[in-house]
This record gives structure tokens, sequence and C-alpha cells, in this order.
């Protein structure tokens, strides 16, 4: 492993609690609150796949938000300070605000983030924001409007996301990050187009590696477009220079343009795995716990919840999967020696 991490208090002063085989403390939690999502990005929801008759979950299958709540204050228990609302797309579940709110007042938690899609985002965000919600992530792979159609399965329109950024930004919502999923010979020719869209804005655009999350979207390795590719071009075009992480176990290399015009960031799963620092868990929206987004199996803490365990009870059993985690999937990948058995995408939020 590399970057093995020793258990210090993180930049904020939070001492972790628990640690895993590698001594990578716990102390992020990804929240999926909704399965189905209303795009059908070929790379984690293809029409073809999840079509009109696909059975998702039904709603007494997912967790309530008072389900939720208890285990966020579990979770905090054992040192968690970050959530992140994520889905499917989690825009579609009704009366989100309220779940913030209720997540707003569990102790220890001091950081409550969004990823979306965008195209409800408009006209949520304010009620996010006056609920507790701190800042939100939106998925945007292009400006292009036939690209975009492309890398949506058709589904929505950028100018829609692109409203939905400008009401987040007006209701306080901050940084506001913009994600871009980067595919060679799909959207690889637009990534400047991106930049100097948002460059200057205070929006910080980050680049992802293509990845081979789930099975369904038949990854090659060719097709992610290393970051050192984007950082070249980019560079070109708006000379940029490196800039340190703003926390240990952050994901995104940030550089910093040297006009002063903000940053951009790149999130290098493939070509610089970064497994040695990741503190992050993963709550499927039915309950199931799992320690990787490359994982192939979760840990069902639906069951205990609905058969009344009590907090010790669910205490030793997050404990338990924590302390025995051996995730590496990204360095393993590295090596062609990763595991194929690998849950989906949209199941528990990338």
């Amino acid at each position: 492993m590399t970057d093995k991490i020793l258990g210090f208090p993180d930049s904020a002063g939070h001492k972790a609690k628990l640690h895993d085989t590698f001594a990578r403390p716990l102390r992020d939690l990804r929240i999926s609150v909704m399965d189905r999502c209303n795009f059908r990005c070929p790379y984690c929801m293809p029409e073809d796949k999840y079509h009109k008759d696909f059975q998702f979950l039904n709603s007494d299958e997912r967790l309530s938000f008072r389900e939720i709540v208890r285990l966020a204050e579990v979770f905090a228990g054992l040192g968690v300070h970050k959530l992140r609302i994520t889905g499917g797309e989690p825009l579609l579940r009704a009366n989100l605000p309220d779940l913030v709110a209720e997540l707003r007042s569990v102790e220890g938690i001091d950081d409550i983030a969004l990823t979306t899609n965008g195209i409800l985002l408009a006209q949520h965000a304010a009620a996010l924001k006056a609920a507790g919600l701190d800042r939100v992530t939106v998925s945007l792979d292009s400006l292009d409007p036939d690209v975009f159609t492309q890398m949506s399965g058709g589904r929505g329109s950028h100018e829609r996301v692109l409203e939905g950024i400008h009401e987040a930004g007006l209701s306080g919502l901050a940084p506001i990050k913009v994600n871009a999923v980067v595919k060679r010979d799909i959207n690889d020719h637009t990534v400047l187009g991106m930049v100097e869209k948002f460059r200057g804005t205070g929006i910080i655009v980050r680049f992802i590696e293509y990845m081979d999350v789930g099975t369904i979207n038949h990854w090659q390795r060719y097709e992610a477009v290393p970051a050192r590719e984007l950082v070249e071009k980019i560079g070109k075009q708006w000379p940029i220079v490196p800039a340190e992480r703003n926390y240990h176990g952050e994901v995104a290399s940030r550089y910093v343009f040297e006009d002063g015009q903000g940053e951009v960031g790149f999130i290098n799963s493939v070509t610089e795995p970064f497994c040695g620092s990741c503190t992050r868990a993963r709550l499927s929206s039915d309950g199931n716990l799992f320690t990787c987004l490359f994982a192939g199996q979760g840990t069902d803490l639906r069951v205990l919840l609905r058969a009344e365990a009590s907090d010790e009870e669910l205490l030793d059993t997050i404990s338990a999967v924590w302390n025995k985690r051996v995730d590496r999937y990204s360095e393993l990948r590295a090596r062609d020696a990763a595991p194929a058995d690998k849950v989906e995408m949209y199941y528990i939020g990338g």
C-alpha cells in the first residue's frame, strides 16, 4: 500500500476511532437514498439494461429517513464526520431537505454534501441550503449538446444542469464542484470548453478518468484518458501549477491557474490509484454497507435495524466490517490482479 495512514488527527483535528487492516481511518460515509435515476448514462445505467420494465427497489425496501439518521448517528460515534448524499439520483427522493435537516443535527457531523446530475437542482437548491446542506457536486460530462445527449443516454439537457448550478450558487451551496467523466473519443475533445466555461467563476471542474465501476459498462483501459494528458492539454491553453491537497485523503489532484482564475482537479483512479488514503464507506439505499466503490458484496444493516438491534450491536457490526477491510481495488487493477465481481455504481453512488 502507498501513503499509509497512521491514525493521526486530520486537518480539522478529528481523531480517528476505527481503522482497517491498512490503518486507514473511517471518516466519510456516502449515503445512497435512491437507486433510480432520470439519466441512462452508458457507463453507469445503460438503457438496454435499465429499461422501463426494470425492477428497482420498492419504497419500503429503501431505508427510511429515520433509519438513515440512526445509522448516521452510529457512524458518527465511530469517527465519521463527513456525509455525502448520493444515488442513483438523490433528488428523486421525496422530501430530501427533511433528511438533510435531520442529519444536520447529528452530533459530530460537520460537513454534508450532495452529488447530483443537476437536472432537478434548480428547484431544490434553496430548500436544501436552508435545511443545512453545505455544498454540492454536479455531474456534467460535456457542454456540447450532442455529446451530453450521448453520455446521458438521451435524457435531460446541459442547459438545465447549468440552471441548477446557477441556483446552487445563488443559494450559497459552496464550493460547487462539477465532475466530468472523460472517455476517449467520446468527450475528451470537449474538455477545454468545460474549463473555459467555469474558469474564474469559483466553480471547480474535476475531470475523472473513466473507470471500470460495476460490470456492465464493458470498460477497456484505453478508453480512460490519463490525467497527465489533460493536464498538458489544459496547461497549454491556460498555464497551471500543482497545488497541495486541502486535506489528507482528498481524491482529486489540484492545479491552480497561474493567472489566479481558480483551480481544476483530476481524479486519477486508473493511472494513480489513491487506495492508500481512502477513508470512505458507502451505504446503499436498501441498507447494505460497502467498504469500496468496487466491492463485490456488502453487509446488510437494514436487517439489523428492522430486527430492532441495539446501537451497540450496530456499532459492533460496523466496527467488525471496517476492522477487516482490505480493499485496494485500483491498486490491484494497475497490476491486472483486481477481482471481476463488482457492485453497480448506481446502487451505491459514485
